[in-house]
């Protein structure tokens, strides 16, 4: 085994390519007509195109930063919406920080798969 590859779904091609590349930033490579093939950051983001599926309610796919608030603030820019879950503790922004110093914050992509930022202390 060389090199990891992540997966995800999708009901609706078209929206998670404009969601991935445009707001999220990741470059798309193509569809190889299974799947939408992104790269990030050398390492392959494969989202399978099926008919019907229903998301997980938890994290699928996470991005660590070394600067939460700011990263949050570019992606709400781009119109990512965060998500706010009750008894959380989550900060005006949706970043909640756990026990510890770890923060993370959430939000969904076009199908509902859950996605994070989190920042954690060195």
């Amino acid at each position: 085994m060389n090199q990891v590859v992540t997966f995800l779904l999708t009901q609706n091609p078209d929206a998670a390519i404009k969601f991935y590349q445009d707001k999220l930033g990741l470059t798309y490579i193509r569809d190889d007509g299974f799947a939408l093939v992104f790269d990030m950051k050398g390492i392959t983001l494969r989202i399978s195109k099926v008919l019907k599926f229903t998301p997980a309610e938890h994290t699928v796919l996470g991005w660590e930063t070394s600067e939460i608030h700011r990263e949050l603030a570019e992606l709400v820019k781009k119109g990512v919406t965060f998500e706010r879950y009750p008894n959380m503790g989550q900060d005006v922004q949706g970043v909640c920080t756990f026990p510890g110093g770890s923060k993370v914050a959430w939000f969904k992509d076009p199908d509902g798969n859950v996605l994070s930022i989190s920042q954690h202390p060195e």
